[in-house]
């Protein structure tokens, strides 16, 4: 049998040990799974050192004499300090810097991600526009003030209005949920109808 071969048969015997959770916890799926995660780890580290650390850090380093860069071993052997009870402070001083760097980060993503659709979010309602495009904006507008208002607690939903909005928005936002949910079931599937396939078709290779 070639190499390609063996590694067919490895991949349909994995596939096949995997989904035998789906009948109950068992030995062979616990092996598999380490399996699977000591690979996953190995091959993690490997993709960390040559597409980040390797060309980013250490050839700047040895090759091109950015000697400063060694300081970034010494940040990060910092994080181990924890360890050490008296030193822990230094741990946690760069725990600190790095949450609040990371916040302003992401706060700058989220900017830019959901500011347009944000502002894309103010449709013309009487502008004259074709039926579907108007529907749709219509749609739109009432979603976001429907939902909005369920998820404003600032004073009790006491009048029929403000109930009535605020069970549209909720029942809008089911179907949102239901929509998301679908999407991820199909996606599954599509994985498993993958996976089977390669089971019947892998081995005639």
């Amino acid at each position: 049998m070639s190499l390609e071969g063996v590694i067919t048969l490895l991949a349909c015997i994995s596939t096949l040990a995997i989904f035998t959770i789906l009948y109950k916890e068992n030995p062979i799926y616990r092996l598999f799974e380490h399996i699977f995660i000591g690979l996953a780890t190995g091959y993690g580290i490997s993709i960390l050192w040559n597409q980040v650390l390797k060309p980013n850090w250490w050839l700047p380093m040895t090759a091109e004499g950015k000697w400063p860069w060694i300081f970034v071993l010494v940040v990060g052997l910092m994080f181990y300090t924890v360890y050490i009870p008296r030193y822990a402070w230094m741990s946690r001083l760069l725990m600190v810097t790095l949450m609040g760097m990371a916040a302003g980060v992401a706060f700058q993503g989220f900017a830019r991600l959901y500011i347009p659709q944000l502002t894309a979010s103010f449709l013309p309602l009487l502008k004259p526009e074709p039926p579907y495009i108007l529907f749709n904006n219509v749609v739109i507008v009432v979603t976001i003030i429907t939902v909005m208002t369920y998820f404003f607690f600032s004073f009790e939903h006491r009048s029929r209005a403000v109930k009535g909005t605020a069970s549209l928005g909720r029942w809008l936002l089911m179907v949102a949920f239901g929509a998301i949910f679908g999407s991820t079931v199909m996606a599954r599937m599509a994985l498993l109808t993958y996976r089977l396939w390669y089971l019947l078709t892998a081995w005639r290779s």
